[in-house]
C-alpha cells in the first residue's frame, strides 16, 4: 500500500498528503456552493465533481439474509446534538493524514468504550474483532462538507468505505452519520432524526431473528426521507412514525432514494442490494449485502 511505504519518510509522506489534500481542496472549492443548490433541483440525478484517490485494504467475507429493520433495545440513553455542527474548515481536511477519511480499521478501546451496551450489547454474539470502524466525509443538506462515522462488519467494510467515499465524491446528500450509540441505540430515536448508520445488534421487530444490522451487514441512508413501509394486521406502518408524509413515493423529493439514481448505483456497484425492491415490505433506507 503507499501509505505503508512512506511511513519512513515523513517528508515525501507529507509533500504526498499536501498534493493529495490540496487539489481536493481546489476542487470542492468550485463545487461545494453548487452541490446543495444543485440537489435541491434536481435530486438523486447525482453530481460527478471530486475526485479523490483513497487507498483501501481488501478483506473478503460474507453477508447475511435479507432482513427488516427493526426497534434496537438499546440498555442505556443517550441524548443526540441537538445543534448541527458546523462545516469542515480546509485546513482540518489539508492538516489530517490522507488514510483519516474513507479507510476501515478496528475497532479500538475508545471505540468500543462508546458502544459497548448499547450498540454491540452484552449478549452480542458478533466478535468485537469482525468489526471495523470507517470515518467518513460527506455533505450535508446545507452543502457543507462533514465527518461522520460508522460500524460495519469486517467482510464489507472495504464496499461500505468506497460507498462512502463515491458518495462524497459525486457530492451526494447525507444530513447526518453517526454512531447509533449517540441515541442509545434506539433504531427508531435514530431515524427519526435522520441519521445514517449501520451496526447494531438488535432483532428483527416482532420476531428473534437478527436484523442484518445487528452483523454489520446493512446500512440505513436517509432514513426519514426513506422509511420502511409495510402492511401489519391489515394496517399501513410507517417506521420511523414522523416519515408518513415520505412514504408516498410517487411524489418527488430531493432525498427520495429511487432505483437507478446515485445512491442507488453506488451501491449496486459494490454488491448491495437495496430494500426498496423487496416485494413484500418496503424498506427504502435499506442496503445490505447479500450472502454469497
Amino acid at each position: 500500500m503507499i501509505w505503508e511505504n512512506q511511513k519512513n519518510n515523513s517528508d515525501t509522506r507529507s509533500d504526498y498528503k499536501k498534493a493529495q489534500t490540496m487539489t481536493v481542496m481546489n476542487q470542492e472549492k468550485e463545487h461545494i456552493g453548487a452541490a446543495a443548490v444543485q440537489w435541491n433541483t434536481i435530486g438523486s440525478a447525482g453530481m460527478m465533481g471530486i475526485a479523490t484517490e483513497v487507498a483501501a485494504i481488501t478483506e473478503n467475507g460474507l453477508a447475511v439474509e435479507e432482513t427488516e429493520p427493526a426497534k434496537s433495545e438499546g440498555t442505556k440513553t443517550l441524548t443526540p446534538q441537538e445543534t448541527e455542527p458546523a462545516g469542515i474548515d480546509e485546513q482540518e481536511i489539508v492538516m489530517a493524514e490522507p488514510v483519516s477519511y474513507f479507510f476501515p480499521t478496528a475497532i479500538t478501546e475508545d471505540i468500543f468504550a462508546r458502544i459497548s451496551g448499547l450498540s454491540y450489547k452484552k449478549n452480542c454474539t458478533v466478535p468485537r474483532e469482525e468489526l471495523r470502524y470507517i470515518k467518513v466525509l460527506h455533505y450535508d443538506f446545507n452543502g457543507e462538507i462533514q465527518e461522520g462515522e460508522l460500524i460495519v462488519n469486517a467482510g464489507i467494510a472495504d464496499d461500505a468505505a468506497n460507498v462512502f467515499r463515491e458518495l462524497y465524491e459525486s457530492c451526494y446528500p447525507i444530513e447526518k452519520i453517526r454512531l447509533v450509540d449517540e441515541y442509545g441505540a434506539d433504531d427508531n430515536r435514530s431515524m427519526a432524526d435522520n441519521n445514517t448508520s449501520a451496526f447494531n445488534f438488535r432483532t428483527i421487530d416482532g420476531s428473534r431473528k437478527l436484523s442484518n444490522h445487528a452483523q454489520g451487514f446493512a446500512i440505513d441512508i436517509n432514513p426519514l426521507y426513506n422509511p420502511y413501509v409495510r402492511t401489519k394486521n391489515g394496517a399501513v406502518q410507517v417506521l420511523p412514525e414522523n416519515a408518513a408524509g415520505y412514504a408516498d413515493r410517487t411524489a418527488g423529493h430531493p432525498y427520495f432514494i429511487r432505483q437507478g439514481d446515485a445512491c442507488y448505483q453506488i451501491f449496486a456497484k459494490y454488491g448491495f442490494s437495496w430494500g426498496g425492491e423487496w416485494e413484500h415490505s418496503k424498506d427504502y433506507q435499506h442496503f445490505e449485502k447479500t450472502a454469497e
